[in-house]
């Protein structure tokens, strides 16, 4: 394959940087394969290696190569498009970034970078930036700047805050900040029309204003693992907050009602808060497939939780149940039920017609018997009943191995 002289030169330059960190074998060159299709792919499927289009590289991967600093070259690959360095040990860019005024893609993730150089924000058609893993105390300067920008992934830094001008990223679809000491989300960000999909998880962040509302293109928010008591109301009137809403490991005392006004919501996660109870409303909340509510202090659970037709998976351990309601019997899209480290000792009899129920797990409970409805679940691929204090097994638990459940007693 014949590059451009400036292409082959820079990725001389890489091949003998790599091959000094014994990521390339001895004498070997920098791999090149041809663009097979005008649609660019998002990464290099080889950890080392590049993509030629003509005469000139578009895409380079050097992941996981131990890289301590890249070629003092790189500003020649004039035309790349895709630059992924993940888990190296880089501390530092250099300034020559700013050059690469093609590049859409940046993978920064798993390195050691604690700051980024200014001239990151001269890449106008920069799409994508991910620096994940990295110690970076600060963003750029003049991060407005990169207009192009629609995914943003900072999760697992240092920063303590945001600039505001991240609020001029009006294309942006895609925004990680967790894993870091924030203790508040600039302002300026719940400006962001286009958004996605956003993550503020395991921060220090105690309240969401109500500007939350204005995001009305989300579709997925994860605030789990922080410090929050309250939800703002504004929450329950995003319209395209379908896919996921992650709770986890905050300070809720109940499922907060504007949670149950996402009517088309998929799955809810409010595992490992201080849930002594659940709302009514939950029964409105008709599009849920999966519901987790474990790691809580619920004693039982409202007969509306029967009106979730087409709920799959219903996670349930780590509370203190004492009593299930007979609407559970009718949840007939139900595969998944776990029900573990609970104080039932019984199971209402409406449970056998669980129609799908496949996975059933009732480990650590009260029970001491194993209960008659069992045998009805024809479908039944699992069922634990370990840590109950059981009489005999019935023999029926037998004719449920054959046919293929698999049983822990």
């Amino acid at each position: 394959m014949i590059l451009r002289r400036r292409d082959a030169r820079a990725l001389d330059d890489w091949a003998a940087l790599l091959r000094d960190r014994g990521s390339l074998p001895e004498g070997a060159p920098f791999p090149v394969r041809r663009m097979a299709s005008p649609e660019r792919p998002r990464r290099l499927p080889d950890d080392v290696g590049a993509y030629a289009e003509g005469d000139t590289i578009v895409a380079l991967s050097a992941r996981r190569a131990g890289l301590e600093s890249v070629p003092g070259s790189l500003a020649e690959l004039a035309d790349l498009e895709s630059l992924d360095l993940t888990g190296n040990r880089l501390t530092s860019l250099p300034s020559s970034i700013g050059a690469l005024t093609r590049l859409r893609r940046l993978h920064l993730d798993g390195n050691q970078v604690a700051s980024l150089p200014e001239e990151v924000v001269a890449l106008a058609r920069l799409e994508e930036l991910h620096l994940d893993g990295n110690p970076l105390a600060r963003l750029p300067d003049g991060l407005g700047r990169l207009q192009a920008l629609r995914r943003l992934s900072v999760y697992g830094s240092a920063l303590s805050s945001v600039p505001s001008e991240i609020g001029a990223l009006g294309r942006l679809e895609y925004l990680s900040l967790g894993r870091a000491p924030l203790t508040s989300v600039p302002e300026a960000a719940w400006g962001l029309k286009e958004l996605r999909a956003l993550i503020v998880a395991e921060t220090r962040i105690a309240s969401v204003p109500e500007r939350i509302g204005d995001l009305a293109h989300l579709e997925m928010l994860d605030l789990g693992h922080n410090e929050l008591a309250a939800l703002p109301e504004a929450l329950g009137s995003l319209p395209r907050l379908t896919a996921f809403l992650y709770l986890s490991h905050n300070r809720l005392a109940e499922v907060p009602r504007c949670v149950t006004h996402l009517c088309h919501l998929r799955y809810l996660n409010v595992t490992n808060n201080g849930l002594t109870a659940v709302p009514d409303s939950i029964g409105d909340m008709q599009g849920l497939v999966e519901l987790r509510l474990y790691g809580n202090q619920l004693r039982t659970v409202p007969d509306a939780i029967g009106e979730l037709a087409v709920l799959q998976e219903l996670h349930l351990s780590d509370n203190e149940l004492t009593v299930l309601p007979t609407a559970i019997g009718r949840l007939r899209s139900l595969t998944h039920l776990d029900l573990r480290n609970n104080a039932l000792a019984s199971l209402p009899r409406e449970m056998s017609a669980l129609e799908s129920l496949e996975f059933l797990d009732l480990r650590a409970n009260r029970l001491t018997s194993v209960p008659a409805l069992v045998e009805d679940l024809s479908r039944l691929r699992k069922l634990d009943l370990r840590w109950n204090k059981l009489d005999a097994p019935r023999a029926w638990l037998e004719e449920m191995t054959r046919r293929g459940c698999a049983v822990y007693v």
